[in-house]
């Protein structure tokens, strides 16, 4: 029994073991079965890269080939190419040589005619000086035999001469002045206005119209309180330190500043501009604001007469007439900007000197400082011209310069060409239409007066002012006024205009009179 339980048991091992070692064999054999299938498709894979790399191998060569190819092509044409240029270089040189070998040649064979017609002029002279000789013994003789025959010596008779001829070429000396005066008549004055006409369309210069006035507009009515302050404490403190007056009314966000100096309403503008921005308003920040304000002024006034003397090409100018010339910006004279009125008169009188044949840089120079004696710093009791002319010669400028400034409104003697010409231009610029303004009331008043002062001679029937008061037509009747009188009539309105009225430019007057005959047919 016992012995049957111990067979049966070691059954069972040996059964178990058998299994075991029946299940570790199968996975031995798996494992060399999937180790075998493994090394076939790592062998496959090895296979395919290596087709893969030989397939990529061949198409790199290939491109590299066709790389070279190209490249090979390309530096063969830049190689013909060069070669070409070096082929026509060389024929070109070829040709230079021919033609300075043949220009060689013509030169010897120049250089062999000039030295034979030197041996021929050389023989020539000789048998001149020969003949000269033989010709002043001749004359000798003939001159001996004229004294002879005369009774006058060689001396009376070239005085004799001498003086006959001084009269006949005074005659016609005389006859020629006189063609010459009267051909310069009829051409002088075609001449003058072909150079005016051509100088004024040359120039064209923007004309800016100043006021008295200038509005600063505002975003609310409120700041209109603020700027006023407390009791009117900031309106009066902004008023003292810019010396404008700040009129705040019912106008709808603006507030006017109201001054005859441009510059002064330019610092409050800027100024009030600043503190609204800022929004601190208080007397303290005001004095502040309007001291840097009126620094920033100066500044932009002394760079906008060193751009001005730049853009014209004027150099060497004292540092005080460069900012003089700034301050022009911010003047004006019967609404004309005072600066772009200097400038114009500075390209005009260049244009008109070089059509003259003077010194157009004096020209230029002195048509920019012709009115710099309307912007002193102290205002003195002087007619502009004069004071222009002072502070040319303070700050070291040439004579004709001061001259043309001085003489430009006739208060001294014209000594130069350019004077008149400064005067002529500065005309030109104050009469082109649409320069300058005035008020429409004394527009008005203007033209009447000159209507009412050419009608107070005797003998005119009509006057009618024209052409916005710059020429002035009198109708005279021809029974009462000759033609003489007529032109005597024209020179005594215009004297008298220039005395007793104040205008822009110049007033052309002209006296017409004629005769009708009126007759009816019935």
């Amino acid at each position: 029994m016992i012995l049957s339980m111990i067979l049966g048991d070691i059954s069972i091992t040996l059964t178990v073991i058998l299994i075991a070692v029946a299940f570790v064999l199968g996975g031995v054999l798996s494992f060399i079965l999937w180790q075998t299938v493994l090394r076939n498709k790592n062998r496959a894979i090895i296979r395919e890269a290596e087709t893969e790399a030989e397939v990529i191998r061949k198409d790199k060569i290939l491109q590299a080939k066709e790389k070279f190819l190209q490249l090979k092509a390309d530096h063969e044409k830049i190689i013909n190419e060069k070669n070409n240029k070096l082929a026509i270089a060389e024929s070109k040189f070829k040709q230079k040589e021919v033609s300075l070998s043949q220009r060689f040649e013509e030169v010897n064979r120049e250089r062999k005619d000039v030295e034979a017609i030197r041996e021929n002029l050389k023989q020539q002279i000789l048998l001149v000086e020969k003949k000269d000789e033989e010709l002043s013994k001749m004359h000798k003789q003939q001159v001996d035999q004229l004294e002879e025959i005369s009774g006058l010596s060689a001396e009376e008779a070239k005085e004799q001469l001498i003086e006959s001829l001084k009269e006949e070429a005074k005659t016609e000396a005389m006859s020629y002045v006189n063609e010459i005066m009267d051909e310069a008549k009829m051409t002088s004055n075609k001449e003058a206005k072909r150079i005016v006409i051509q100088t004024i369309q040359r120039v064209a210069t923007e004309n800016a119209i100043e006021n008295s006035v200038t509005v600063f507009n505002i975003d609310t009515d409120e700041i209109k309180g603020r700027i006023i302050g407390r009791e009117g404490r900031n309106i009066r403190a902004l008023e003292a330190a810019t010396g404008v007056e700040i009129i705040v009314d019912d106008t709808p966000e603006a507030i006017i500043l109201s001054a005859f100096d441009p510059v002064r309403r330019e610092i409050a503008r800027l100024a009030l501009h600043q503190l609204v921005t800022d929004g601190r308003i208080h007397p303290a920040r005001i004095e502040e604001i309007v001291q840097k304000t009126t620094k920033q002024i100066e500044e932009e006034i002394i760079e906008v007469g060193k751009r001005t003397a730049i853009d014209l090409g004027i150099h060497g100018l004292h540092p005080e007439l460069i900012r003089l010339i700034g301050k022009m910006k911010y003047r004006s004279s019967f609404g004309q900007n005072l600066l772009q009125h200097s400038r114009e008169v500075a390209n005009l009188s260049a244009i008109m000197a070089s059509e003259l044949g003077l010194n157009t840089k004096l020209a230029k120079r002195a048509g920019l400082l012709h009115d710099i004696g309307k912007v002193p710093d102290d205002e003195p009791e002087l007619p502009h011209a004069i004071l222009g002319m002072k502070l040319a010669e303070k700050f070291k400028e040439k004579p004709e310069i001061c001259n043309a400034i001085g003489a430009h409104h006739d208060e001294t003697e014209m000594n130069t060409l350019i004077a008149p010409i400064i005067q002529v231009c500065d005309a030109i610029s104050g009469a082109r239409p649409g320069a300058r303004r005035e008020v429409v009331e004394s527009y008005i008043k203007r033209l009447k007066e000159l209507e009412a002062l050419a009608l107070s001679h005797p003998g005119v029937m009509k006057t009618y002012a024209i052409q916005a008061g710059r020429e002035l037509r009198v109708i005279v009747g021809s029974d009462k006024i000759s033609d003489k009188e007529a032109e005597s009539l024209s020179n005594d309105i215009a004297k008298k205009i220039q005395d007793e009225m104040t205008y822009p430019g110049q007033v052309k007057i002209t006296v017409i009179r004629e005769t009708r005959a009126i007759s009816y047919a019935k």
